[in-house]
């Protein structure tokens, strides 16, 4: 623009201009000094992309379509990146053990467990040996995700500037934490900071403190559909936004829908054309504890394994950690391996505990991208038996008609005579895995009687009501799954129908009963009755709230005051009894209501009614609050850690905890300066799928498909969640062109 033009302009103008003008330079200076990407690479990027084509759906879905598969994975983490690539780099920053870089000495030892398991070294080890059609996709990860940085020099990554091929090798399942999660961090930082612990710490998932997680999946025979075709039920309980929706498509057969993990190149839990799979979390036995006996000989560590003593083996690890003052500090630990696995901490009687689990990365990330191409019962089953999936049951359903489930999948061979859900003695020889069981060992079931299949995260022997597998035909380590109140009533919602189309088995899907208050209201009653023929009985807004409860249907509702009532005193009584159970003891809910009603008095039953009625009424100014009144949900900033503000607008939602058997899952609490709770984990991608000759699909997400909130799908399917109402799913290319927001080519 010529000088004089320039100073003709009006002030105003002059000086937006001069903003550009410095916005320009800040983002090519942060270009040159963010990633140092070599012009050939940029070259080569330029090049695949030009073979990729994304098009977002008018709800943001990213339909990718690539030459290649592993054209289509450069486009799809291209597009996972323009959605969120925060999360994107947080899952990759947290499974390859670099967290501390980012929040500090906290994490340390967050990362420290990471690393005793799997590090990057043994990782590029493995991408070096994995076969030519593995290292294309795993370049193609790193390629697409590199070229979002490239093509986006003004987001600013908080730590990993260039991602690398092998990354996906330290984060292959698709799970919400992966293995090494229910490792107790506490019991870790206590042995490798020389702190002395007291007592051995029951694996984290044993928690009943926490929110449940997990999930539910049906599968409906052609028997029991009204159209002939199998029908599925995918959904899956995770905190909210941790899956976005996308479908990826290439011409070489690739073409897999549903929810991908963040950071990840295949669809988790999903449906091709030809079938689908969903995923619920399993406690299927497939990582053991062992004890080790320890000496020092020679000032070394060795350790008892029979007759023999053999060497234990030492790693200085050094990690890299953020301090106060922004700089880098390094810490290195001293850490310890027998042929079992890591050290990751100590028993009261000095015997070190040492963890194994599953050690077959490349076999897990095969396995997760291969089923996305099977074609059948039989091309998934195959894939199967790679044995990858260390974390995870499956529920299945394809277009031939068969609707099948495993319960876990890498689950070791092991002598019976032990008890495998406690520490096994490592020094002795019997206590070794034994293999792996085959795919045809599990305990599955394949077309049932009954004519569908249903798991909640709960035991595989009421899979499918009466044509359920046999419990003493199966070793116990193989399903030690507790029953649960959404698996109970999964059993009754799907017992009572004899045909199912789309439409009613989204009503299964989130049938509003809550088992979890069936026996707890009951014993609340007759204590409360008890309490009213004491000498000094209760009186008031307590009598008046008891009869509410009786009359209760023990059904979720927005409008319900009962089911308030009724949610504030279970938290509290429950909180009140998990003060009275022994430490480490095992306490699934449905054992925990138990231990509820026989161990808490009807004089503490009834003042925690009186206590949650006082609480109301502080919070809110009633008592009688409706639950679609405090039960909201509300999305702000789409951060990975969101805010919740009561002054500003949200939603109400009718469903809730998990915990309380609510099918479709909500778990929401109150958070610093709220009075309201709001949701944050549970219902994520919902879908439903009948396997015709024409595929029919429809789908919900908690929120949207971006983390922007200036984006129209931050929170543009919000209405639909929290109706429980589901969208048409746009499987086939035409269908998707009909509804195409905007398409381009990564880099456009």
């Amino acid at each position: 623009m010529p000088l004089a033009t320039l100073l003709a302009l009006p002030r105003y103008s002059l000086l937006l201009f001069s903003m550009r003008l410095l916005f320009t330079f800040l983002a090519l200076l942060g270009a040159l000094s963010a990633q140092a990407f070599s012009p050939a690479e940029i070259a080569r990027w330029q090049q695949q992309a030009k073979q990729v084509k994304i098009v977002r759906d008018n709800w943001g879905v990213p339909h990718v379509y690539g030459k290649t598969d592993a054209d289509a994975v450069f486009g799809l983490l291209y597009a996972q990146c323009e959605d969120d690539f925060a999360r994107v780099e947080d899952n990759y920053i947290v499974n390859i053990g670099r967290l501390a870089e980012v929040e500090g000495e906290a994490a340390l030892y967050q990362d420290l467990r990471a690393r005793l398991f799997l590090d990057s070294t043994q990782a590029i080890s493995i991408y070096r040996k994995s076969p030519a059609w593995m290292k294309q996709l795993l370049n193609a990860f790193a390629d697409g995700t590199n070229f979002y940085l490239y093509s986006h020099p003004t987001v600013r990554p908080k730590l990993l500037r260039r991602f690398q091929p092998w990354m996906p090798l330290m984060f292959s399942e698709g799970s919400i934490g992966g293995n090494i999660s229910v490792v107790p961090l506490e019991r870790l930082k206590n042995f490798y900071s020389q702190r002395k612990s007291t007592s051995w710490q029951r694996p984290d998932f044993m928690k009943q403190d926490q929110e449940p997680v997990g999930s539910n999946g049906f599968a409906i025979a052609p028997a029991k559909s009204a159209s002939g075709h199998a029908l599925l039920l995918i959904n899956p309980h995770t905190s909210f936004y941790f899956r976005p929706e996308v479908q990826v498509i290439s011409e070489a057969g690739l073409n897999a829908y549903g929810a991908v993990t963040w950071g990840q190149f295949f669809v988790y839990q999903g449906f091709n054309q030809h079938c689908g799979w969903m995923h619920t979390s399993s406690y299927a036995d497939s990582m053991d504890e062992y004890l080790e006996t320890i000496e020092k000989k020679d000032g070394k560590y060795v350790y008892r394994y029979g007759s023999k003593l053999r060497p234990v083996q030492t790693t200085t690890v050094s990690i890299a950690y953020k301090q106060a003052d922004g700089k880098l500090g390094r810490k290195e630990f001293t850490t310890f391996r027998t042929h079992h696995g890591p050290v990751v901490g100590q028993q009261a009687d000095n015997k070190w505990v040492t963890v194994r689990m599953m050690d077959t990365p490349l076999e897990a990330l095969e396995q997760s991208y291969l089923r996305t191409k099977a074609t059948d019962y039989a091309s998934f089953r195959e894939v199967m038996k790679l044995n990858g999936n260390a974390s995870n049951n499956t529920v299945f359903a394809d277009s031939k008609g068969t609707i099948a489930y495993w319960h876990g999948n890498f689950i070791p061979r092991r002598d019976p005579q032990f008890d495998w859900s406690m520490p096994v003695d490592g020094s002795n020889p019997k206590t070794e895995w034994q293999g792996l069981h085959k795919v045809e060992d599990l305990v599955q079931v394949m077309n049932p009687a009954s004519g569908w299949i249903q798991n909640c995260n709960s035991t595989p022997f009421t899979v499918a009501g009466p044509s359920s597998p046999a419990k003493n035909k199966y070793p116990a380590y193989m399903a030690p799954d507790a029953e649960n109140y959404r698996g109970v009533n999964a059993v009754r919602v799907l017992s009572r129908k004899n045909t199912f189309t789309l439409d009613t088995l989204i009503a299964a899907a989130k049938d509003p009963y809550l088992a979890g208050f069936e026996e707890l209201i009951p014993a609340l009653a007759k204590d409360f009755q008890f309490a009213m023929d004491s000498p000094n009985p209760p009186e008031g807004n307590v009598v008046e709230a008891m009869k509410l409860l009786r009359g209760w249907d023990r059904r979720y509702g927005k409008t319900s005051v009962a089911q308030t009532v009724a949610t504030y005193w279970g938290e509290k009584i429950q909180r009140l009894a998990r003060t009275r159970v022994a430490p480490n003891q095992p306490m699934d809910q449905m054992k925990l209501i138990a231990f509820v009603i026989a161990k808490t008095s009807p004089q503490e039953k009834v003042a925690a009614l009186q206590e949650t009625l006082d609480e109301l009424t502080r919070d809110f100014g009633t008592w009688k609050m409706p639950w679609g009144e405090v039960n909201r949900f509300q999305r702000l900033t789409g951060n990975i850690q969101e805010t919740y503000d009561d002054q500003q607008p949200s939603l109400p939602v009718a469903f809730t905890s998990s915990a309380w058997g609510s099918l479709a899952a909500f778990g929401s609490k109150a958070y610093p300066g709220t009075k309201k709770r709001y949701g944050n984990i549970g219902n994520s991608f919902i879908a439903v799928v009948e396997f015709g000759p024409r595929l029919k699909a429809r789908s919900v997400l908690a929120g949207g498909n971006n983390s922007k909130p200036s984006s129209p799908h931050f929170t543009d399917q919000a209405g639909l969640y929290v109706e429980e109402n589901f969208k048409d799913v746009l499987f086939y290319p035409e269908d998707v062109q009909k509804h195409a927001e905007r398409t381009y080519s990564p880099g456009q």
